[in-house]
């Protein structure tokens, strides 16, 4: 396994490709129900680990004005490419190239649990936080990344045959579109989220476990096991007035 930046910038054209592909993949079923956690559009914003740029452009589209980092180049470059009016920069999320203080909204949508050092990126995005400003977040969720569904059956039973707990390398190649993209991040148990927030003087507001949309189910029949398990797991914290 190597770091989160090498690896997405390997990966950033086959991404690409799985995203702006002709069938469509989670996100269209998932991001309506985050973008309702958000507060409203109002203050300066920024989301960590943009990718190719699909969730700035969204929130851009929902009226958010947004400035969007990613640590891999090429990424970046598509993410400009797709939006020419919009705002990226290449930039490490665990040492970003803004003063304290600048966002009253930080975005990171699914991007947590790929970043090398967890704990430093939510340090950071506390660190440029307003008081009073949030932090909303997607993350695979922690119980889908500890086990596998016995088979694709929706009724198929869900196994966790090693360890819950402790941060644990994440690696996997999944086909679709005609694409072999690659995910590799970081598994964690949901206390190592809390305990980064914790840390960084963060409050938690709020937490979802959204299940599979039923517009979805008739689409992939294999989605039924998702409306048993949780597959991401949306948060929202707070920096403290005075934090």
């Amino acid at each position: 396994m190597t770091g989160s930046a090498d690896h997405w910038e390997r990966q950033a054209h086959n991404w690409a490709a799985w995203t702006r592909g002709t069938q469509p993949d989670a996100y269209g079923d998932y991001f309506p129900r985050f973008l309702a956690l958000l507060p409203p559009p109002g203050g300066p914003v920024l989301e960590v680990g943009c990718g190719e740029g699909r969730v700035s452009r969204d929130l851009a589209a929902a009226g958010y004005a947004v400035t969007a980092v990613d640590v891999a180049p090429t990424m970046v470059g598509l993410a400009r490419e797709a939006d020419p009016a919009g705002t990226y920069l290449v930039a490490d999320a665990a040492a970003l190239p803004f003063a304290g203080a600048s966002f009253s909204l930080v975005v990171a949508y699914n991007s947590l649990m790929d970043v090398d050092d967890m704990p430093a990126v939510v340090r950071e995005v506390a660190r440029v936080l307003r008081p009073g400003g949030r932090l909303c977040a997607c993350v695979t969720h922690p119980t889908a990344d500890a086990g596998k569904f016995a088979s694709e059956d929706g009724d198929a039973p869900f196994v966790i045959a090693g360890s819950y707990l402790g941060r644990r390398p994440f690696e996997e190649t999944v086909e679709r579109n005609g694409v072999a993209m690659t995910f590799s991040g970081w598994a964690y148990p949901l206390e190592a989220y809390f305990e980064a927030f914790e840390a960084a003087g963060l409050l938690v507001e709020t937490v979802r476990e959204p299940a599979a949309v039923d517009g979805r189910l008739p689409r992939t029949p294999a989605e039924r096991r998702w409306s048993r398990v949780p597959n991401f797991l949306f948060f929202r914290a707070v920096k403290p007035p005075g934090g």
